[in-house]
């Protein structure tokens, strides 16, 4: 089931409450999308797809047009999510590095949603949970653009779920930054926020030179002040989790995570399993061989890359403590 704003709020309070993370998947094709998901169905555990603005302009959705993007991605995840197959999966679609010119009509678009008909009813197409990419951003930019999108909601007659992030790469969040910036929104606009993401020493992609230590004590840290500053609990979103180990990223769910980023390594994954299948498959793409249509087309490529994708997603939900609580999740769900 795709979730609600109002449903992905309850699962970011049942993963504070029973001490877990839900998995966010950068998902950058129709392929990804489907094996983040079925991964989920196979664990019994909520999963969060996102998307951002490079996938958006991504030959697989709107191929350079943001806006055909995002009606795309968001058809093909609603149909896919609320399908009879996964219907028993509490998905989140989740709007992720979105920055530039485009930033507000895209998120403007994702909250109010996109007019379509499915299953023959008419719907609006929205994203579950908003995030504003804070990299191009002041700190004033960064709180007056998620205000901006807060209201938006409001004019829709709901609370938007935002996610708000500092800056994830430079190293630690400041306390002095945490208390301006959620100060400021709960001030103008309570109630939206329902995850945070402070830079706690990790950093987008897989490494290098310079990465920064990762460091579950300031996880804990910013999880407290968030909770001191908007009076409940607030799940700390990681970004960069890419090369984490397991021990690192359990930490990082005791101290407070429930929202873990996962792009780069996912990418790595699914990038060297289709590189070992053309390897492997060179000579049936030869003219003339009796196997070369079946070799040649998506489908053979991307059950290749599938079945050595999922089994790596599910050792992740395992990791993040999220196997296994979907079915009991389901129940407040459908309550909501």
């Amino acid at each position: 089931m795709l979730l609600s704003p109002i449903q992905a709020r309850i699962l970011f309070q049942d993963a504070l409450e029973k001490s877990y993370a839900i998995l966010a998947i950068n998902a950058d094709s129709p392929a990804a999308i489907m094996d983040g998901i079925e991964a989920a169905r196979l664990s019994d555990s909520p999963i969060i797809i996102e998307t951002s603005l490079w996938q958006l302009k991504g030959h697989s959705f709107g191929a350079g047009n943001a806006q055909l993007g995002l009606t795309v991605y968001s058809a093909d995840l609603n149909v896919l999510a609320n399908s009879d197959k996964y219907q028993g999966v509490p998905v989140v679609f989740h709007t992720d590095h979105i920055k530039g010119p485009e930033t507000r009509g895209i998120l403007k678009a994702a909250i109010a949603g996109i007019p379509a008909i499915l299953n023959g009813t008419e719907v609006r197409l929205r994203a579950s949970t908003i995030s504003v990419d804070s990299s191009e951003l002041t700190e004033e930019q960064n709180i007056e653009l998620v205000c901006e999108l807060c209201r938006v909601g409001e004019a829709q007659g709901e609370k938007v779920t935002i996610e708000m992030e500092a800056g994830v790469d430079d190293g630690l969040t400041d306390a002095a930054v945490t208390e301006k910036l959620l100060g400021a929104v709960e001030k103008n606009c309570p109630g939206h926020l329902a995850l945070w993401a402070p830079g706690v020493g990790t950093r987008h992609g897989l490494g290098g030179d310079g990465y920064p230590t990762f460091s579950a004590s300031h996880v804990k840290a910013q999880a407290q002040l968030a909770e001191r500053m908007l009076g409940r609990r607030v799940g700390i979103a990681l970004h960069g989790s890419s090369g984490l180990a397991d021990e690192s990223l359990q930490a990082a769910v005791r101290a407070g995570v429930t929202k873990v980023n996962w792009s780069s390594e996912s990418l790595l994954i699914r990038s060297q399993a289709a590189r070992r299948y053309y390897a492997e498959n060179g000579a049936k793409l030869e003219p003339g061989h009796p196997e070369f249509k079946v070799t040649a087309m998506d489908n053979g490529l991307q059950q290749f890359i599938s079945r050595e994708y999922l089994g790596k997603v599910q050792q992740r939900l395992a990791t993040l403590g999220s196997a296994g609580k979907a079915t009991a999740l389901r129940s407040k769900l459908t309550s909501s």
